[in-house]
């Protein structure tokens, strides 16, 4: 695939921002699906021992560059990535795009009130429009088919499911094929609490040099530490070994 690179294994999509979106809105205009999936360091470890997380990242149609740590981590390894694209700005775009083509969004993820505001604040600043359904990410395997369904009925041209990988990931490779129907399928993590104000962003120039990952520790220690300061140390480990093994 053109501009598909090999990431330690692991196929990744070199693309700006604006190619990511210009090929999300052709199959939008053409009636396709397309796949979106993001890779960062801690999921990039995870794959090494979960079979399913894995399949699902390297079975998306567009896989992109989540964290710094993948653009950095792909320079040294000697391959320049062109841009990060993040999942939450790459979904911000996309419902700004929704608005502006007046096409309709579906967000399933987070806690009820989180998931609630969200759809609220898109709404007073958007539209009511562009919003085909919402529904928290609380469900569990009794409500999973039912869930499908109420998805695949809204005729949504784009899913966005706010969930904690591997859950997201195996949920869409594992129900694609029935909803496809929508465009745009894609994950996007903890997306829904940073843009409803439940939990802060860091701020740009912090995001730039890739600290993003200690503002979120430092605002959720307890449930982030071995996600960053464990998953962070594996995979620096795993890149040495690849560059220098």
């Amino acid at each position: 695939m053109e501009n598909r690179i090999d990431f330690i294994g692991i196929p990744l999509d070199n693309l700006y921002m604006s190619e990511t979106l210009k090929k999300i809105e052709d199959a939008i205009i053409n009636n396709n699906q397309i796949h979106h999936c993001v890779i960062n360091a801690g999921k990039v470890v995870k794959m090494q021992n979960d079979e399913k997380l894995r399949e699902s990242v390297i079975n998306s149609d567009i896989i992109s560059a989540d964290g710094m740590s993948i653009v950095w981590a792909a320079k040294f390894l000697g391959t320049k990535i062109k841009e990060r694209v993040a999942g939450i700005d790459l979904m911000e775009n996309l419902v700004s795009l929704a608005y502006n083509k007046n096409y309709s969004c579906f967000f399933l993820g987070a806690r009820q009130e989180v998931v609630e505001k969200l759809v609220n604040d898109y709404s007073v600043k958007y539209s009511k429009e562009i919003i085909s359904g919402f529904e928290n990410g609380y469900f569990d395997e009794n409500y999973e088919q039912e869930l499908v369904k109420k998805i695949k009925d809204s005729n949504a041209n784009i899913l966005f499911v706010a969930i904690t990988s591997p859950k997201k990931e195996i949920f869409l490779n594992k129900h694609k094929s029935e909803l496809k129907n929508i465009n745009l399928i894609m994950g996007v993590g903890g997306s829904f609490d940073v843009i409803s104000g439940a939990i802060k962003r860091a701020p740009l120039f912090i995001q730039k040099i890739g600290l993003e990952w200690l503002y979120r520790f430092i605002q959720e220690p307890k449930r982030m530490w071995r996600r960053y300061l464990i998953g962070n140390f594996k995979f620096m480990i795993m890149i040495f070994k690849a560059k220098f093994f």
